[in-house]
């Protein structure tokens, strides 16, 4: 059950935030204590460097040092740092503090002699093995910057990113694992390297068992060889401070066309930010094991599976494996129970597909949750229905909290580790230190209180969020700072309530204009979420001649739903015209047996509506199932749309 918790009334939040408020540079002063430095920082904040300033101006610092080296040094090298579970394979592995020391820096060492050095780049394209950590932790330990492409991508896709990153060298696997298939990746890394202009050097592969791959001669190198040879000869690589406003590593945005937008994470104010976030946002202590069930290739992997929980002397647990499927929608349960995690941390979509097989949470039973505290949900929109479902069958806060790629960690939460402020269901709560959230109109100028905009943050961004993109000043000018001169455009629309606790409503582009009516679609999935037979829903706006836009509702309903589609479509649509009136013009719900997501849960809105409203459309490489978009196209159809 339950952790205690300090009531609302004791929350420290309001202090903390007014501290910050008061003045930002002592309050990230004090915060980089929990960092052990090589050179401490000539100036906290330097307004005056970069696009719009940067954190710990001066300072030199290694990432690998802070998140395994210090824990070491410091007697708990017999600490667990890694559970890997691993269901699609039937392994499980516990690495100590001492033995991921020893895993990075004997890769380290072997990509020092492949040529890597401070300031290069290394691609990543993994699956979700240790092997995968070990590789972001060596390029850390070596000052070089990492980029990690999520495992599986298209060979295009992955060559775009070898393009614009120009890695040294890349680390790749030779397959990676999905519920009932294997998925080779070498084939895509040879026709990625082919398409690109700019060639790695070497690749290393981690041979798996499941699919092994032919190595290119003379580029290809065997990891496990590699790593053997490295350690049989001693060729152990040290930790190389880097200037904080160094990169630690480059993402790319997920669905961009043309030339990819490379979001840069600067090392010193992301581990500031991070090291203050896992005892006062997560309420975690160091030694307890804490579980984000997301991907390395996405931003969360990278901030709370690998960098997050390693810096604050955590077990973190790395999942390769589903909520659902793997081999059960009880496979949750069985993680945390069998290790003991005291927080997890996994996208709604996750929990609605685990509500939807499981709605009673019967495959819960018999597992020991004791020591469960606390469930973090983030990645899209946590609906209503499904936080207070899972409050109900877990018995412990549900915390929605808010971020994106950008800003690396959360700009507004429940900061659980200065106690709970009370939960208001569709508001992941409140800004965080660093953030002034503030919610503008087109014009740029804020809107009062319960008014919808497009929300905001007052520059300078703190700690941790994107001081630019890879080598592209201009464009992260024009994409995030131009709109709102003085502000970063987060491209989310929502609104403040009287409390300050934020709301977002959607990606801006979700918001759709009915008759001159800007309406959220977000609003009106919370509206059909509500519906007992619905396990998830989505809402998009299709052309419409008369209106310019109207309101389409796809919805998947709960397994074993007993009573007709059509008859629950009406009720849904009745629903509501009854809760956001005759103005939402909302007319068509269509059941559909599943929503077309990215692997990180993200439902494709864009495309759906492209499908809807008969433009051009190909299908986007993050996606989990390509089959998908094709049933919603004959659902559409079947409407007279599309």
């Amino acid at each position: 059950m339950a952790g205690k918790s300090r009531s609302p009334e004791e929350s420290r939040y309001p202090e903390v935030y007014a501290a910050w408020t008061a003045d930002p540079a002592a309050f990230w002063a004090e915060a980089a204590q929990a960092i052990a430095w090589a050179k401490p920082a000539d100036r906290v904040f330097d307004p005056q460097s970069g696009v719009f300033g940067r954190w710990f101006v001066g300072a030199e610092v290694n990432a690998c040092h802070n998140a395994v080296d210090r824990h070491v040094a410091a007697g708990r090298g017999d600490q667990a740092a890694i559970l890997y579970d691993s269901p699609v394979t039937g392994t499980k592995r516990r690495i100590s503090y001492a033995e991921l020391q020893d895993e990075v820096a004997t890769l380290a060492g072997v990509l020092r002699d492949l040529g890597v050095a401070r300031g290069d780049r290394v691609v990543l394209y993994m699956p979700m093995v240790p092997e995968a950590l070990f590789g972001m932790l060596a390029c850390a330990r070596l000052g070089a910057v990492h980029s990690v492409v999520f495992g599986g991508f298209a060979a295009k896709e992955l060559a775009a990113r070898i393009e614009d990153a120009t890695p040294k060298v890349v680390l790749a696997a030779s397959c990676g694992i999905e519920p009932g298939r294997t998925v080779a990746y070498k084939p895509l890394l040879d026709e990625a390297c082919r398409l690109s202009q700019h060639k790695p050097d070497a690749c290393l592969i981690l041979q798996r068992q499941q699919a092994r791959a032919d190595l290119v001669e003379g580029r290809d190198r065997d990891w496990a060889a590699a790593v053997a040879a490295a350690r049989e000869a001693g060729r152990r690589a040290e930790c190389v401070p880097v200037a904080a406003t160094d990169p630690l590593y480059v993402l790319y945005t997920s669905g961009t066309t043309g030339k990819p937008k490379g979001v840069v994470r600067d090392t010193g104010g992301y581990l500031v930010a991070l090291a203050w976030s896992m005892p006062y946002l997560y309420g975690i202590r160091p030694g307890e094991v804490y579980w984000c069930a997301s991907d390395v290739g996405w931003v969360v992997g990278h901030s709370y599976i690998v960098y997050g929980p390693l810096l604050h002397g955590c077990t973190t647990v790395l999942y390769e494996g589903k909520p659902v499927g793997t081999p059960d929608a009880g496979a949750f349960w069985r993680v945390i129970a069998e290790t003991g995690a005291v927080a997890l941390f996994t996208a709604p979509t996750a929990l609605r597909a685990v509500k939807k097989e499981d709605p009673e949470a019967a495959l819960m039973r018999g597992h020991d949750l004791s020591r469960f505290r606390t469930l973090f949900l983030a990645g899209e929109r946590a609906d209503p229905d499904t936080v207070a479902w899972a409050e109900r069958i877990l018995g412990v806060p549900v915390v929605d909290h808010w971020w994106q790629t950008e800003t690396g960690w959360p700009i507004a939460a429940n900061p659980v580790g200065l106690g709970l402020l009370p939960v208001k269901h569709g508001s992941p709560t409140v800004p965080m230190p660093g953030y002034d959230v503030q919610v503008l109109d087109e014009g740029g100028k804020p809107v009062p209180a319960e008014q919808m905009g497009t929300i905001a943050i007052k520059l300078p961004l703190p700690p941790g969020c994107l001081p630019t993109l890879w080598q592209q000043d201009e464009r992260f000018r024009e994409s995030y700072l131009a709109t709102f001169p003085g502000y970063y455009n987060t491209s989310d629309a929502g609104f403040l309530d009287p409390d300050g606790y934020v709301y977002v409503m959607g990606r801006t582009d979700d918001i759709i204009n009915v008759a001159g009516h800007r309406l959220s679609t977000g609003g009106m999935e919370e509206v059909l979420a509500s519906h007992p037979a619905v396990a998830e829903c989505a809402v998009i706006g299709v052309r419409d001649s008369l209106k310019g836009e109207a309101p389409c509702g796809f919805v998947v309903l709960k397994a074993g739903a007993a009573r007709a589609p059509d008859e629950i479509e009406r009720e849904l649509v009745a629903l509501v015209r009854e809760r956001i009136g005759p103005v939402a013009a909302f007319k068509i719900a269509l059941t559909v047996g599943r929503l077309p997501k990215t692997r990180s849960g993200k439902i494709l809105r864009g495309t759906m509506k492209k499908i809807a409203d008969g433009e051009p459309w190909t299908t986007p490489p993050t996606i989990d199932d390509p089959l998908i978009l094709e049933e919603i196209g004959e659902a559409l159809r079947a409407r007279g749309l599309g």
